[in-house]
């Protein structure tokens, strides 16, 4: 890239880039698994954002842990699922971010993961940030500049 394009893409702010909380479904951490697998079995999303009772960002959960959790010796103990509650098997170990960060702090974050959750200074949930919604932007930017030549 040159240093044109490196300019203009550290120059744009996740912000931009961001699906705020109200359109991002999520499961709070006192939800029983059978919930949860509810939630993502419905949104078709593979994990979705862990938040308290007073929408406070705690980690993620997908769906490969929930089904881990109900996978007995011999058959599927779906049972286990309503006994079982999201705290005890969420992902608390995933980067966050915060809306002034700029796409290239986003794209470091989402090498490992399809998405980051966005906090505010008080750990409350902003919102996510896509992998999808990172490589399209740079897609343009690539795009954009290649006709300015």
């Amino acid at each position: 890239m040159s240093l044109l394009q490196d300019r203009q893409l550290t120059e744009i702010s996740i912000d931009e880039l961001m699906i705020p909380s109200e359109k991002v479904a999520h499961v709070q951490i006192n939800n029983p698994l059978e919930h949860a697998l509810l939630v993502l079995v419905k949104s078709g999303y593979a994990a979705v954002p862990v938040l308290d009772a007073s929408y406070k960002y705690v980690g993620i959960i997908g769906k490969t842990v929930i089904l881990d959790q109900m996978l007995g010796l011999e058959n599927f103990e779906i049972e286990k699922l309503s006994e079982m509650k999201v705290k005890e098997v969420i992902d608390r170990n995933i980067p966050t971010l915060t809306r002034d960060c700029t796409l290239l702090e986003g794209l470091n974050a989402v090498i490992d993961h399809t998405f980051v959750c966005l906090v505010d200074k008080d750990g409350f949930f902003d919102g996510i940030l896509t992998r999808r919604a990172i490589l399209k932007e740079i897609k343009k930017n690539i795009y954009i500049n290649s006709y300015k030549k």
